[in-house]
């Protein structure tokens, strides 16, 4: 689905969150939100989701205005894993399946394959029926992020949101869910708040937001030869390898 922000502004109470946002994003696109705590990349996440009401402009989803969108069709279309992921103390088969009730056994594993938890799944003691405890306390970090995905995907979004998704992992655990997105991007609009630069190399477009505009938009190589803050952001995170 065509995704556009024309003009879009937002604000709690007189705090301008959001200034002036103008983006058109393709279906099939994987967009990156960087910038840091605060500049408003998951407002702009939030927005989409109809969370807010606009203070200017108009938010659109293949030409209409996400206002006049039934509520409840338009988070159908939408995926969207958190940064805190809500496991419960069921089983991994129904913490999956929360994501679309009516999905069947088939559906189950597809999803579970799509984000790379099927192996892990598969390794448990009563794998697909194995209880994961409240919150998710016997599995790990990146286990819960690829449940927490494989739930998102499952209802077969329009559009997937991924909320700093590997942000407290480990590279092991980061290069699994990296896989699990990147088998995604084709069918999927993406959009992901980016904490480590190195899962969004392959964007389509980098969105850099700084109080709450964009202030430098391309893919990884543009921006890097724009020699500006993205750049000044990589090369922190990765020193001067620019690999």
């Amino acid at each position: 689905d065509k995704l556009e922000f024309k003009g879009v502004s937002f604000a709690y109470e007189d705090n301008n969150v959001l200034s002036d946002i103008n983006i058109d994003i393709k279906k099939g696109d994987f967009i990156a939100l960087v910038g840091e705590s605060g500049s408003g990349k998951t407002t702009f996440s939030d927005l989409i989701l109809n969370f807010h009401e606009l203070k200017n402009g108009v938010i659109l989803i293949n030409d209409i205005d996400i206002k006049n969108i039934n509520i409840n069709s338009l988070r159908d279309k939408i995926g969207l894993v958190p940064q805190d992921n809500i496991l419960f103390n069921d089983t991994v088969y129904n913490n999956i399946k929360l994501g679309n009730p009516i999905a069947d056994e088939s559906m189950i594993y597809e999803s579970a394959k799509k984000a790379n938890a099927y192996e892990f799944i598969d390794k448990m003691p009563d794998r697909f029926q194995t209880h994961i405890g409240e919150k998710g306390v016997k599995i790990s970090g990146g286990q819960k992020q690829r449940l927490a995905i494989a739930r998102a995907i499952i209802k077969n979004p329009d559009i997937l949101i991924l909320d700093e998704a590997t942000s407290a992992l480990d590279s092991k655990s980061e290069n699994k869910i990296q896989s699990a997105i990147d088998s995604l991007s084709n069918e999927t609009t993406l959009i992901v708040i980016a904490h480590r630069l190195s899962t969004i190399k392959k964007a389509t477009q980098i969105l850099f937001f700084d109080n709450g505009r964009i202030i430098e938009k391309g893919t990884h190589e543009e921006l890097m030869n724009m020699n500006k803050k993205y750049k000044k952001l990589h090369d922190l995170q990765f020193g001067d390898n620019h690999e």
